[in-house]
């Protein structure tokens, strides 16, 4: 957008009080012309209905927000406006969304911001829109609740889980290659041949008789009883008649918790009386889904704190004691108003990267309070604590405190024993005693729960104490580095179903025993085996690199691709342009260092390599084919 926008500029988007119009949004999930990575590409134009405000005036008001636009120059409204979405785009989580562009045109100006969830980057920008609208017209905004309503549509996305988004950071960061795949349900880090597939952190490598055991609560408990590991005796019950003579026989205090669940559902500990089984029991089964069976288990309650050790491929990677909500009393404020006040604070976001969640108001938290003889109603006399759930449920608003450092090697080993029985990536193992720091062979120390898919971000940003990288414990178990995760690819700008098959035949002959998945405008192969062409050009690259076989991967992208869906995937180690338009140029600016460029403008050819220019004229009737099938050995 130039400093004076023309007179001829049309509305598109833009209301009649608008000084400011927003219009062809699009959304690119992977590289594209504008940014190497997924972007949210949008036109920004003056209206010219009134005058806006002068660049300084915005950025005073901005700047109450984002103190660090202050100290940046722009050189125009579309300037700031690029940089606000940008930072917005963050949702005030530290999403890792750091990349943006902008091209200028007579009328407009394009604008290309890194984004990850489509829909999230379509609200950003409307948002800002609106907030520059509102400093335009001296309105108010409320910004909280708007960056809330983006924060909870970035939330529910596939991405907005904590340790699905701390994975997917991580593998960005090791230019490890991610994509979701939606038919699926699952996740894939790595190409064809390369990728591992999942769900959190539970892996396609993992067995899942051992995952389903272990929710089997009961079943591994006496399975790791068997093994001589400690865990606190206990009984399977089906009725609340059973439970209370199980209670009786063990003794209170009683822990209760359903067979099946997760996140410490339906579980109470330290029951210390038939009435409070009661309640307890009754929490239990409604924990439980409609179609699975009664089964509840009563055991021994240990005293001290909550703590979860976390195996990484066998090994113990972190431990952390988990503590539940509370608040502190001022004399003043009922238990309502101080866990409202709590919620109110920074740290307390529910979002992917908070180190807390809010803390939850429910029955369980309301019967608890009302064993110690309170309500939400009490008031707190000075710096009284007061916990207000008997689990350490973190997502209910408990809190986590770092204790890798503390663990007795005896415990070490005893984690590191438990996870040799379960072939399964991660492995969380749930224990309750007063200190990792003494040894589990001194007493006091139960194992409670065993969890085949542990949620990660405790470790990684724990509300207290250091932060253990979890994220890249998981990630290099399955790659060493970025490159172990991809395999080769060649990109071409235009090639022929004839020049695709040529290809194949070439690399077939110094690698029979390859899997090549190859895609041009005309068709799909697998080797020399036609496939079926998807109308989604990028669907048919996908299909090829979520093939489990596939050694190589031979696209054709053109310029008409290019701006429709953009790149699929980052980075070519050889690309073979053909008398290529400005736009696919693009495809040589995502190279890596040992990547090979072949260029034929009419019959001049240029090979780039590692910093080396080769430049050469084809001969009379010498076909480009020879020139490109050449240099594939290159890269192989």
């Amino acid at each position: 957008m130039v400093q004076s926008a023309s007179t001829d500029v049309v509305r598109v988007n833009a209301r009649a009080t608008d000084v400011f119009d927003v219009f062809n949004l699009k959304h690119y999930e992977g590289p594209n012309q504008y940014l190497e990575t997924g972007a949210i590409v949008f036109d920004i134009a003056l209206t010219e209905s009134e005058k806006p405000l002068s660049i300084e005036e915005y950025v005073a008001a901005i700047g109450d927000r984002y103190p660090q636009l202050r100290a940046e120059k722009y050189q125009s409204h579309a300037h700031l406006f690029a940089r606000t979405v940008s930072e917005v785009g963050k949702l005030d989580m530290g999403l890792h969304l750091e990349h943006w562009s902008i091209q200028y045109y007579p009328e407009y100006a394009r604008i290309a911001i890194q984004s990850l969830h489509g829909k999230t980057a379509h609200a950003v920008v409307y948002f800002v829109w609106d907030w520059f609208e509102s400093i335009t017209q001296n309105r108010e905004i409320v910004y909280e609740e708007q960056i809330r309503i983006l924060q909870n549509k970035f939330r529910q996305s596939v991405y907005g889980g904590p340790t699905v988004y701390a994975l997917l950071r991580t593998a960005d960061k090791k230019r490890i290659p991610t994509f979701y795949l939606w038919d699926e349900g699952l996740m894939q880090y790595g190409y064809g041949s390369k990728q591992v597939r999942g769900v959190a952190t539970t892996f396609d490598c993992d067995s899942h008789l051992d995952s389903d055991f272990t929710t089997r609560k009961d079943d591994c408990k006496a399975f790791l009883g068997t093994l001589g590991f400690p865990v606190p005796g206990g009984d399977l019950v089906t009725s609340l008649k059973e439970a209370t003579a199980a209670a009786a026989d063990i003794g209170y205090p009683v822990a209760v918790k359903p067979v099946v669940g997760h996140k410490g559902i339906g579980v109470t500990a330290d029951v210390q009386n038939s009435e409070e089984l009661k309640s307890a029991y009754n929490r239990a089964v409604n924990a439980i889904p409609e179609d699975q069976p009664i089964r509840i288990i009563v055991e021994k309650s240990i005293s001290g704190s909550d703590f979860r050790l976390l195996c990484v491929n066998g090994r113990f990677v972190a431990a952390t004691e988990r503590r539940p909500a509370s608040v502190i009393g001022d004399g003043e404020s009922t238990i309502a108003e101080l866990i409202e006040r709590e919620n109110r604070k920074p740290a307390r976001l529910d979002t992917p990267t908070s180190a807390m969640s809010k803390i939850q108001c429910d029955e369980a938290m309301e019967l608890y309070l009302e064993e110690q003889g309170l309500s939400l109603d009490s008031i707190l006399e000075q710096e009284r604590t007061v916990y207000l759930r008997k689990v350490a449920n973190l997502s209910a608003g408990g809190f986590s405190i770092d204790a890798t450092r503390d663990v007795h090697h005896d415990n070490i080993i005893l984690a590191q024993d438990i996870a040799q029985h379960f072939r399964l990536t991660c492995l969380g193992i749930d224990v309750i005693t007063h200190s990792l720091s003494q040894s589990w062979k001194s007493g006091n120390f139960g194992i409670i729960e065993i969890n085949a898919a542990p949620g990660i971000f405790m470790h990684l940003n724990p509300a207290v104490g250091e932060s253990v990288d979890v994220p890249s414990y998981i990630l290099e178990t399955f790659f060493e580095s970025g490159s172990h995760a991809r395999i080769p690819i060649i990109t071409f700008n235009r090639v022929s179903v004839g020049e695709l098959q040529e290809t194949i035949d070439h690399i077939l002959l110094q690698h029979p025993d390859w899997t090549i998945g190859a895609v041009c405008q005309d068709g799909v192969f697998v080797n020399r085996s036609p496939k079926v062409l998807n109308k989604e050009y990028n669907n048919n690259i996908q299909n090829l690199l979520r093939n489990p076989r596939l050694d190589l991967l031979i696209a054709e992208y053109n310029e008409e691709v290019l701006e429709k869906e953009g790149i699929f995937y980052y980075g070519s180690n050889m690309v073979v342009l053909n008398d290529p338009t400005e736009t696919e140029m693009t495809l040589a600016r995502d190279v890596f260092e040992d990547s090979t460029i072949v260029v034929k403008e009419r019959d001049n050819i240029s090979i780039r390599r590692r910093g080396l220019i080769e430049d050469y004229t084809l001969g009379a009737g010498e076909p480009f084919t020879r020139v490109y099938l050449k240099e594939i050995g290159t890269i192989l």
